[in-house]
């Protein structure tokens, strides 16, 4: 992720990942990666490709598995802490 990427996240998107962070959100597969938050689906339908694609989110391998923050989705939260938006 470049600092580009970081400056468009917003607080929705930060939002999200401590969402991801704390194992509630499931992601689907096929044509885009839906993003279903607490047992349901999530209203920004684009969130789950954009983070995804910005490397911050990890689509994971089966329907069982939570999505999960990459190692640099877990740098940019931690970041996001020490840094007042």
């Amino acid at each position: 992720m470049n600092t580009t990427t970081a400056a468009t996240l917003s607080k929705r998107d930060r939002a999200v990942l401590r969402a991801v962070a704390a194992g509630r959100c499931q992601m689907s597969g096929g044509c885009g990666p839906t993003l279903v938050i607490d047992g349901m689906c999530y209203a920004d339908q684009f969130a789950g490709a954009r983070l995804t694609g910005a490397g911050l989110i990890a689509v994971p391998r089966s329907a069982a598995e939570s999505a999960r923050l990459t190692p640099t989705g877990m740098a940019f939260l931690a970041s996001a802490w020490r840094t007042p938006s």
